[in-house]
């Protein structure tokens, strides 16, 4: 007979490997499985309008997917976009503050 320690660890691992599948099922995107949506807010803050909106894309995609970021950061570097997610809903608001300007942006990023 079990001890009820090992029991409980036996469903805590079948509970992480179930977890451990089916995130690694989202991450790679099946075909033919809906696809994964989240949404994401961050704040950056620059000296320049523009440079605050970076930072705070760059801060949207770090929340997101770090391998995203490193895509977006080796590629076009342009805001609004993500590697390997479908962008939609970006909003955007800037106003003083910070180094001199600080902007809040939000996105839905689908995978």
């Amino acid at each position: 007979m079990l001890r009820p320690t090992i029991l409980m660890s036996t469903v805590a691992l079948a509970s992480v490997l179930s977890l451990s599948a089916t995130d690694a099922a989202l991450a790679q995107g099946k075909k033919g499985a809906a696809p994964v949506c989240v949404n994401k807010a961050a704040s950056g803050t620059n000296t320049t309008k523009d440079g605050a909106m970076f930072q705070a894309w760059e801060a949207v995609l770090q929340a997101t997917d770090w391998g995203s970021w490193a895509s977006f950061m080796t590629s076009s570097g342009k805001i609004g976009t993500a590697p390997g997610y479908k962008v939609s809903q970006v909003k955007s608001k800037c106003g003083p503050g910070g180094l001199g300007f600080n902007c809040k942006m939000q996105a839905r990023l689908c995978k």
